[in-house]
């Protein structure tokens, strides 16, 4: 696992062992951020289940002007904040939370937070990506031209989406696992 791209790239990320983090790989990874290409420099970027933050950290190397870290687990905070030590010394702008996705929207709001970007890989198959979505519908912390991109198993259904005030205006299949992006309808 590495950076793709940008000032930091092909610097290697570390990430926890054992199978409680899923990270995304390389060639998902460098799609994704062709997609984003064109919107990632100067933007505000959430990255909500991090991991090993590797999704964040490719945003801060492209040129995210911010980006927030937020996982509920020890072990992926101490890997997040392992792996943001590249930037030391940089101009780069992030903070690291340690706590669940949905109570972090909510905290985020109020701090006066928004953003461009909000990212999301949480659990596979466990419709925890539907939760979230209706929190960020209900905090509305995604700027008015932002994008929510979902990473999730190629099964998951995104039906609720339309009680929401989202939209799904992409999908990207990658076999057992996709990415809808989601923006204000």
């Amino acid at each position: 696992m590495r950076v793709i791209s940008g000032t930091m790239a092909r610097r290697k990320l570390q990430s926890p062992p054992g199978f409680d983090v899923r990270p995304t790989t390389d060639r998902i990874k460098e799609t994704l951020f062709n997609i984003l290409a064109p919107r990632i420099y100067g933007t505000d970027f959430l990255d909500l289940f991090a991991g090993s933050g590797q999704i964040g950290i490719e945003a801060l190397s492209r040129g995210a002007e911010s980006v927030v870290f937020v996982d509920d687990g020890k072990t992926s905070n101490d890997y997040i904040k392992k792996n943001l030590e590249m930037f030391t010394g940089t101009d780069a702008k992030f903070e690291v939370y340690r706590m669940s996705a949905v109570p972090a929207i909510s905290r985020l709001r109020s701090f006066g937070k928004k953003f461009d970007i909000i990212f999301m890989d949480p659990p596979y198959d466990k419709e925890i990506e539907r939760d979230v979505l209706m929190e960020l519908d209900r905090n509305r912390i995604l700027k008015e031209d932002g994008l929510i991109i979902v990473e999730a198993s190629s099964k998951t259904d995104f039906n609720y989406i339309e009680d929401t005030c989202f939209e799904i205006t992409r999908e990207k299949n990658y076999g057992t696992n996709k990415h809808i992006f989601i923006a204000y309808k």
